[in-house]
């Protein structure tokens, strides 16, 4: 696996107060070993790509925070079927990616009022179930945009949907960076804003669910259709509904 990015500067916040913020956020709410496993996907291809930029930002962050983080390069992935079969290196790597992930962070700039095609191409090479495993349902999701103009919520809206699609649990909060442009250094980071907190607010928020539901993957990912399609009776002894009304 080749396709991931390297994160410059990956311990350096210089826009980060770290007096206000938690190296472990989700303290107390589960275990938090090992480390959160972060997926984090970017929707542009351009060299000075502020998307990727807003998500190294927030790996920087993850990575502070105490999780183990992989971003994604999208630059070689086909078009959904100009392979037969999506046989292809970058499209068995990414779903490799996540598969191996806990959570995930999805950033796109707005394109028309909607994500790129860069965005959603990632996002269609996804299934809902490759070989009996499903590489993002039950997953953590945070979603993030970046805008050349005026804020708006078109992108980070879409994020949304695709990710109730895929069947994640996208958390509450998101970001939306407006005039992009405006926001980062000559070096490509991203200078002291209100934009900025926000971004470590979601990454917080995203580091707490991912935690919160880790002891209960397996409940998240298991459903009746697909119990009834495979002919898998439910097990009553571990299903935590069916004890929790007998115990009544």
């Amino acid at each position: 696996m080749n396709r991931l990015r390297d994160l410059p500067d990956a311990s350096h916040l210089p826009a980060l107060d770290a007096a206000y913020l938690s190296n472990t956020p989700a303290l107390g709410l589960e275990a938090g070993d090992p480390p959160p496993r972060i997926l984090l996907l970017y929707g542009s291809l351009r060299e000075r790509s502020f998307s990727r930029l807003c998500v190294e930002e927030a790996a920087r962050l993850l990575r502070h925070m105490g999780c183990e983080t992989r971003i994604f390069d999208p630059s070689d992935l086909p078009l959904t079927d100009q392979v037969a079969g999506d046989d292809h290196p970058a499209v068995h790597e990414l779903r490799e990616h996540a598969s191996w992930s806990e959570g995930m962070v999805w950033c796109s700039p707005e394109r028309h009022g909607q994500v790129s095609g860069i965005m959603k191409l990632q996002i269609d090479h996804l299934p809902l179930n490759i070989g009996g495993m499903r590489p993002t349902q039950g997953r953590t999701l945070a979603v993030m945009q970046v805008s050349g103009g005026s804020q708006s919520f078109n992108a980070v809206n879409t994020l949304r949907l695709l990710g109730r699609w895929m069947r994640m649990i996208t958390i509450p909060n998101q970001s939306s960076v407006a005039k992009a442009f405006t926001e980062f250094d000559d070096a490509g980071r991203m200078k002291p804003s209100a934009y900025y907190d926000r971004i470590v607010d979601v990454m917080e928020e995203l580091v707490r669910f991912t935690v919160l539901t880790r002891p209960h993957a397996h409940m998240l990912v298991d459903r009746y259709s697909e119990r009834k399609a495979g002919g898998l009776p439910a097990d009553a002894a571990a299903d935590l509904s069916a004890i929790a009304v007998a115990e009544k």
